[in-house]
């Protein structure tokens, strides 16, 4: 870039805007006068009167994969901006799943096309587990490589929390190496409670996003851990957590953690704002927690609005209506009056996808005795934690099937990184479907094809239509009526941008809602259901695992 265009950049990025001030660190909102030169905040300056709009720093979403937007980084960008949001704490714990080590690279030199701030962190669990087939390994040396890496700013969530309790070497390792960096640790341990909780917190790791009870949430505040208070398109632990933002609102952050694209064209971390204002909780712990801790925690440079800080902030037009008016990276207008100003860039193709196509005889469940008792994942609305049912099955000819009067349904998982692998079958309940099925390559942690029917018939063809185009989601109607949405990123992203997405995915999810299911966002929940670090019951591509005793169990009782 010559110098010319470098002084016309920065003159473009120089300029004064005056409103009242939110000022996070004082307490206390005032008219004033905020200069801006270069992209750094130069001065601020109280005055006697400004403009009615409300000035005030810009959204950090403290946990987030960008990966489940089903956007690549430039793109996700391109909305997020509308909601005031200037940065994420963004873990590429899918894609490294997916492709390893050029996975994460691959979302680092993404993100370097666009204003936004994009903070990696190295993922911790590369498989999540040892009990299901992943496309890549991370291990300790291959973790502190990345977090020598100055793209990388945290150890991103510890999520084989066993491992730590009982002083794995290879975890530690891994958590060494993040201290040795001067790096955070994030946590994921879904209802550790008491000395349990010490002791997991005791290795040095200093968050945590997955409480969904306050009483859990309040004994991980007790030894120190900042909770990150997650809203997103299935998680959703606001109701349970919210009153952290008035008992301890020093350890409160927020976070997504997933949002799926039709949500994020609607709303982010300001919807969480907006409701905690509505709430009545004050207004500086809320937006404290929506901008300055995560900034802090990480040791990011966003700007809080203080003199010689990048000008990372937005305009709203008032706390009770918070709509937002203006958003500002690094001095730069990003989103004006709810148009992006962030250009659509088309990013290339990633992927690791070896599975053929499979036959409908693979999907049966032959009966083992002649009145069989199941187990059965009885999925929960809002939560990654499921529960575990039993049920008499509904067998016909010698095979156990789905049986919707009961909405006991056929659950499958079908490794994506071997041709020839077994398919892997279970049952859950409240899907709800009455006919057909869907179908996912996103499924937390491996990604491997997940797909839940009413009919083997139905499994088989909405697994074909992903193993045919290498990623996607899909429904199938009927016999020959199926609707894909190709995701070519590691079957995670699609290339397009955010409002062909949104409308491509609200496309297909209506699909899905017809098909019976009232689950307010199915593709999501089922993602989850293949996520064995959240009890009680999942499956995976390799069987049926009981979470809470970190171990196999059959179907059949």
């Amino acid at each position: 870039m010559n110098n010319n265009i470098c002084e016309y950049l920065c003159s473009m990025q120089s300029f004064s805007i005056s409103g009242q001030f939110i000022d996070l660190f004082q307490r206390r909102t005032y008219p004033a006068q905020v200069d801006v030169n270069g992209g750094i905040i130069s001065s601020i300056k109280e005055i006697d009167s400004a403009p009615a709009q409300y000035i005030l720093p810009g959204f950090v979403d403290a946990h987030i994969h960008i990966e489940s937007s089903m956007l690549v980084p430039v793109s996700f960008a391109q909305v997020a901006v509308l909601h005031g949001t200037v940065a994420t704490v963004s873990d590429p714990h899918e894609i490294a799943n997916v492709c390893g080590m050029e996975g994460v690279q691959y979302m680092i030199d993404n993100s370097k096309l666009s204003p936004f701030k994009f903070f990696f962190g190295a993922p911790s669990c590369v498989p999540a587990t040892g009990f299901e087939t992943a496309g890549a390994t991370l291990n300790a040396t291959d973790v502190e490589t990345l977090l020598n890496n100055k793209d990388i700013w945290y150890l991103s969530e510890m999520m084989n929390y066993p491992g730590v309790l009982y002083k794995d070497p290879e975890v530690m390792a891994k958590i060494a190496a993040a201290h040795k960096a001067g790096k955070p640790v994030d946590g994921h341990a879904p209802g550790l409670r008491g000395e349990v909780a010490a002791t997991y917190a005791a290795a040095g790791i200093t968050t945590d996003h997955e409480c969904f009870t306050l009483d859990e949430a309040l004994d991980k505040v007790k030894v120190g851990m900042r909770i990150l208070i997650r809203e997103g398109s299935a998680a959703k632990n606001y109701e349970a957590l919210s009153e952290l933002l008035r008992l301890h609102p020093e350890q409160v952050m927020f976070c997504s953690d997933d949002k799926h694209p039709d949500e994020l064209v609607l709303n982010h971390i300001n919807a969480t704002v907006k409701r905690s204002l509505a709430k009545g909780y004050d207004i500086y712990d809320v937006l404290n927690a929506a901008c300055v801790h995560p900034v802090q925690h990480y040791k990011l440079p966003v700007g809080l609005l203080r003199v010689n800080d990048p000008a990372d902030f937005i305009v709203i037009d008032s706390p009770a209506k918070f709509n937002i008016l203006k958003t500002f990276i690094s001095g730069e207008l990003v989103a004006e009056h709810g148009k992006s100003l962030l250009p659509y860039m088309r990013a290339q193709p990633i992927n690791n996808f070896k599975a053929l196509p499979k036959t409908v005889e693979e999907f049966a469940v032959k009966a083992v005795s002649t009145a069989p008792i199941i187990r059965v994942i009885e999925a929960v609305e809002g939560q990654l934690v499921t529960n575990e049912l039993q049920f008499p099955a509904k067998v016909v000819d010698g095979h156990i099937v789905s049986d919707i009067t009961n909405d006991v349904l056929k659950l499958v998982v079908v490794n994506r990184y071997e041709p020839n692998a077994k398919v892997s079958v279970a049952f859950i309940k409240n899907f709800g479907l009455t006919h057909g099925a869907i179908a996912s390559t996103v499924g937390h942690d491996c990604h491997n094809i997940i797909a839940v029917g009413v009919d083997d018939a139905s499994l088989c063809e909405a697994v074909n239509a992903l193993i045919a185009c290498q990623g996607g989601i899909s429904v199938v109607s009927a016999p020959g009526e199926v609707a894909v949405m190709p995701l070519p990123v590691a079957g995670l992203m699609s290339l397009d941008d955010a409002y062909t997405v949104a409308a491509a995915y609200t496309n297909v999810d209506k699909k899905a809602k017809e098909l019976g299911t009232t689950m307010h966002a199915p593709f999501m929940t089922l993602s989850f259901m293949a996520l064995l670090v959240i009890p009680a019951l999942k499956l995976s591509d390799k069987g049926l695992f009981d979470g809470g005793k970190f171990e196999f169990t059959s179907v059949e009782i």
